[in-house]
């Protein structure tokens, strides 16, 4: 059978202000047609669907609808809750959408109650997929067992834990099924996207790629935004965002994982990429330099190697229209001012313009400003 594994779609994030929504709907029509031009027997989203736990009715049309356009041609389609997810409103979700023919979970379930997933592929073969929605550490490890032990007790706490319900949901594999684990969560050695919520991500939310039983062919991960393998028991891939969440990630290849898999055999896996949404990009100089740029239809983050004044992040944003984040490069940024030792013989418009020099911050707009303000303040 073929899998297409996507994850961290991310819906609804904003970049420095600019809604996405347009890029986001461009990526999720590729990721459609690639299911389609594939021939895809099943598409797994390991989470994170929503960039916000109340995502706005654009935000969840646009989402409802690629899911229906995914489970067209009789595909089965599999969602889970990310840490980004509200599981509750995936849970309203699940009932309708179950209706339609789509496996939605947005809580644990036990493996009877839709914990573990028994179909039929379109291609023929029976598939057993264990499905683990993001679980926060509050609700793996008790509140009671939080009183007592270590930071260390409770890290250990959660990774056993996990362990302990995969270990549940993957009781039913046999030889002659189709054997996948879906679960969206933090693996030692996975190389972070850049837009990951980090208290999410590391120390106690950590869990060890022994989780998953040898008897799994593949297992479809979610959270960490760079595609990637982790070496583990068996096949265990994140299949990154289909877009950079924001500028930490522009190094990464947006885009999605084919998976070809058949019972007592390994999955193999075909990278897919995806070029929809625009670029994030980070260029730096002076305006001269700035100016000699071309922007295409990037998101830019600039880094200005000039003096601070003001309207130099107005100045850059008319030469650069993509431009959603302007700072100074580190050498141009003020510093703080520092005492002198006497300040009673020195009137405050020299106070003012000495602030000014040695913060870095010297404008003689700013400065005039200044004297006006306080001759009205004074006058």
């Amino acid at each position: 059978m073929k899998i297409l594994h996507t994850a961290d779609w991310h819906v609804g994030k904003v970049l420095k202000g600019r809604p996405r929504l347009d890029e986001h709907r461009a990526v999720l029509r590729e990721l459609v047609a690639a299911a389609r031009t594939h021939d895809v027997d099943a598409v797994i989203v390991a989470g994170d669907l929503f960039d916000t736990s109340a995502p706005t009715p654009e935000a969840q049309s646009l989402v409802l609808n690629a899911l229906m356009a995914l489970r067209g041609d009789g595909r089965d389609v599999i969602v889970l809750a990310g840490n980004h997810d509200n599981p509750q409103l995936l849970e309203v979700y699940r009932p309708v959408l179950g209706k339609l023919g789509l496996h939605m979970l947005g809580a644990f379930r036990r493996p009877d109650a839709g914990g573990t997933l028994a179909f039929t592929a379109r291609s023929g073969e029976p598939v057993r997929l264990a499905v683990l929605p993001f679980l926060s550490h509050r609700y793996v490890v008790r509140a009671a067992e939080v009183l007592t032990g270590t930071t260390a007790d409770h890290n250990r706490d959660y990774a056993a834990r996990i362990g302990e319900l995969i270990g549940a949901l993957t009781a039913g594999f046999h030889g002659d099924t189709v054997n996948l684990v879906t679960t969206h969560g933090t693996l030692p050695g996975g190389a972070f996207g850049g837009g990951e919520r980090e208290a999410q991500s590391i120390f106690s939310y950590y869990f060890e790629p022994t989780a998953f039983p040898t008897a799994t062919q593949y297992a479809a991960l979610g959270h960490l935004h760079r595609r990637q393998q982790i070496p583990g028991p068996c096949p265990i891939w994140y299949s990154g965002s289909p877009l950079a969440v924001d500028f930490g990630e522009e190094g990464n290849t947006p885009g999605a994982l084919l998976v070809e898999v058949s019972p007592g055999r390994p999955a193999v896996v075909r990278e897919l990429t995806f070029s929809s949404a625009r670029r994030l990009r980070t260029v730096r100089g002076t305006l001269e330099q700035l100016e000699a740029i071309e922007p295409g239809d990037d998101w830019l983050k600039v880094i200005v190697e000039e003096k601070p004044r003001v309207g130099l992040a107005d100045d850059v944003r008319e030469l650069l229209s993509g431009a959603v984040d302007v700072m100074l490069d580190e050498k141009f940024r003020p510093v703080p001012a520092t005492r002198r030792a006497s300040s009673a013989d020195r009137s405050p418009r020299e106070l003012f313009r000495d602030y000014l020099a040695a913060t870095g911050r010297h404008d003689d707009q700013v400065a005039t400003l200044f004297d006006r303000l306080y001759d009205e303040v004074t006058g």
